[in-house]
């Protein structure tokens, strides 16, 4: 008895050996373990911009016609969750990182552990800082943005004494810089020989006479006028700013808007205010909302930066990577520790009288997401 007790024993866990063991995998197949294998990883920063939805549609769109597997993750605006997005993608074997940092600097850390790992890292839209594990910057030439909004305000001021309110992104963002230094680039000369008056940031005026910004200047202008991106923030700053003004800083104003959602915010703002008789107000991004803001007279324009053609790059240059050969670039930006090749992207200015052509003809939209498009 006690010999047939041992043997049960001794087959109970030949069974249990066998249960918990691999099986094969199919000839043909992967086996189990590389099933959540990852070739290409994307980080965005949150899905509570319509910006970052959509570019998580294009680049849907874009990896169809690619051979690699791909996750998409977003941050949800936390550099932490940043972090832990781009960590559990490293541990899904990834090859290459596309990443939008939610914090140009924080983000380094994140792109630090993916070069250990021999991963190549892509910098998505915004440049990441202070760090050489940046392989690649695809991008919108961030300077261009910010010349082509003050260039539309400059074109439609007409005498001197101009009312003129200042606003921008956050100031973890690199782009920010970028987008105010290439306003500041072309409304300067303008505020210097008095088309413009600069009405709510001290900041602002006591440097007026500078052609150029070190970063630093801009830092501490960006400091008193930041929308860190939010709408809520950007409609209570202008609020404050309107009620701390006289009745003559308000009439015919012009504004710089960083975005086309603080666009919106801020124009709601101007627009509720009596002692306001119109506003030019600039954005970016030719969100679907801020489109509809331009038809309707709510919005004076918006810097049209195509995503098809940046989340095309992106891809493109993962793909070269992944094949082993050298992506395409077409100049450099410096992120303070290195300067990083980069491949830029054309923008377009969408005013009233062309958002058919730009956006709907182009195919970027169509017209039925529209009312009263002429």
């Amino acid at each position: 008895m006690k010999k047939l007790l041992v043997m049960l024993l001794v087959f109970s866990m030949l069974l249990a050996m066998t249960a918990c063991s691999t099986a094969p995998a199919t000839p043909g197949e992967a086996p189990a373990e590389d099933s959540n294998k990852v070739d290409v990883g994307i980080v965005l920063p949150t899905k509570d911009e319509p910006r970052w939805v959509q570019d998580e549609t294009r680049f849907t769109e874009a990896l169809k016609s690619t051979d690699y597997s791909v996750e998409i993750l977003f941050s949800q605006g936390s550099s932490a969750k940043e972090k832990e997005n781009v960590d559990a993608l490293i541990a899904k074997g990834i090859k290459v990182l596309i990443i939008c940092p939610h914090d140009g600097g924080a983000a380094a850390a994140a792109v630090e552990a993916a070069k250990k790992e021999g991963i190549k890292v892509i910098a998505y839209d915004r440049l990441i800082t202070g760090t050489d594990a940046v392989d690649y910057y695809v991008t919108f030439d961030s300077i261009a943005v910010g010349e082509a909004q003050a260039r539309y305000l400059v074109e439609q001021a007409t005498g001197t004494g101009n009312p003129l309110y200042l606003y921008a992104g956050a100031a973890s963002d690199n782009n920010a810089f970028l987008f105010f230094e290439g306003a500041w680039n072309v409304l300067q000369p303008k505020i210097a020989d008095g088309t413009f008056v600069i009405k709510n940031s001290s900041e602002a005026v006591a440097l007026q006479g500078n052609a150029k910004l070190t970063r630093d200047e801009m830092g501490k202008i960006i400091g008193q006028v930041t929308t860190n991106w939010d709408f809520n923030e950007a409609k209570s700053k202008a609020e404050a700013h309107l009620t701390a003004a006289k009745p003559a800083d308000k009439g015919n104003v012009y504004i710089l808007a960083p975005n086309d959602g603080t666009a919106r915010a801020i124009a709601d703002a101007f627009a509720a205010d009596k002692a306001v008789t119109s506003y030019k107000v600039t954005g970016q991004d030719a969100e679907k909302a801020s489109v509809q803001y331009i038809i309707d007279g709510k919005q004076s324009m918006t810097v049209f930066k195509d995503v098809r053609t940046l989340v095309k790059d992106s891809i493109e240059m993962a793909v070269a990577i992944l094949g082993g050969k050298e992506p395409q670039t077409t100049g450099s930006y410096n992120n303070g520790k290195v300067d990083v090749k980069a491949k830029q992207t054309e923008v377009i200015v969408v005013k009233q009288d062309n958002v058919k052509a730009a956006l709907v003809d182009s195919g970027y939209y169509p017209a039925s997401e529209f009312t009263g498009l002429q």
